[in-house]
């Protein structure tokens, strides 16, 4: 079977410090797919062909937009298409798997969204060191949020990982569309460790934009002592842990089309 090419598909920003953050993910993916060689590892011991090429769109907000991003394709080329998300909510559960089903000119398939993974637990505690995170802190994962329950449920997956990986409790607080809010969930974390400590709000979004800036927002306004940066940065490169994810989310998908 001819080799897929990798769809890398995120929500899309405004930001220039965001898109810039993205494309740096991206770039590093594509150096990591060309460091494996022809065959790249897959989950349980199975290997999954090498991407045949690499592409960049998004979901909402950037163009181009999914459909665009797969005609870009050399004709009948197969593809996978890998969610820059960090949980499995509308956008991969209806947008993403209703334009893969849509697809007709060739095959392709629609790998898991980023989170929960414990890798992404290993980034987090790093930005919490960074911030001067303590033990004894108060820590609050600040998510996006959504009205999807299936992607609410990933997310306080993410927390219990996280939790595991700092040996401390973690509470979740939600921008939008879920509940607790992330400005409930500081001022109760405040409330309930009284004056002598400190709350720290580990950002859980993937980059710069207008939700890393409202979770800044929020959280200092309702009393965090610190907010860390998002999971990527513009200018620096990305975390190994992230790129990782990314290829073997494809590869695990693409073992899935050698059998179709």
């Amino acid at each position: 079977m001819t080799r897929p090419a990798l769809v890398a598909i995120s929500h899309g920003t405004s930001s220039p410090d965001g898109s810039a953050a993205v494309r740096g993910l991206v770039k590093a993916v594509g150096a990591r797919l060309m460091r494996g060689g022809g065959m790249l590892p897959g989950p349980a011991g199975h290997a999954a062909a090498g991407a045949a090429a690499l592409r960049l769109g998004h979901v909402d907000v950037e163009q181009p937009d999914v459909p665009a991003t797969l005609a870009s394709l050399p004709a009948g080329m197969p593809a996978v298409v890998v969610p820059l998300l960090l949980s499995a909510g509308y956008h991969v559960h209806v947008d993403l798997t209703e334009a893969v089903a849509a697809e007709r000119t060739r095959t392709v398939v629609l790998a898991g969204a980023l989170g929960p993974d414990d890798r992404l637990a290993r980034v987090l505690v790093r930005r919490l060191l960074e911030a001067e995170w303590r033990p004894g802190d108060a820590v609050v994962l600040a998510a996006a949020g959504s009205s999807d329950a299936r992607a609410v449920t990933d997310c306080a997956a993410m927390g219990e990982r996280l939790a595991r990986e700092l040996g401390a409790p973690v509470t979740v607080g939600y921008l939008s569309a879920a509940e607790p809010t992330l400005e409930a969930a500081v001022r109760r974390a405040d409330a309930e460790g009284g004056a002598s400590r400190r709350v720290v709000v580990a950002s859980y979004l993937l980059a710069p934009g207008y939700f890393q800036d409202l979770a800044v927002d929020t959280a200092r306004a309702a009393g965090a002592a610190a907010v860390t940066e998002p999971l990527l940065r513009a200018g620096v490169l990305p975390p190994d842990e992230l790129a990782e994810l990314v290829v073997d989310r494809f590869s695990a998908a693409a073992a899935r089309l050698s059998t179709m």
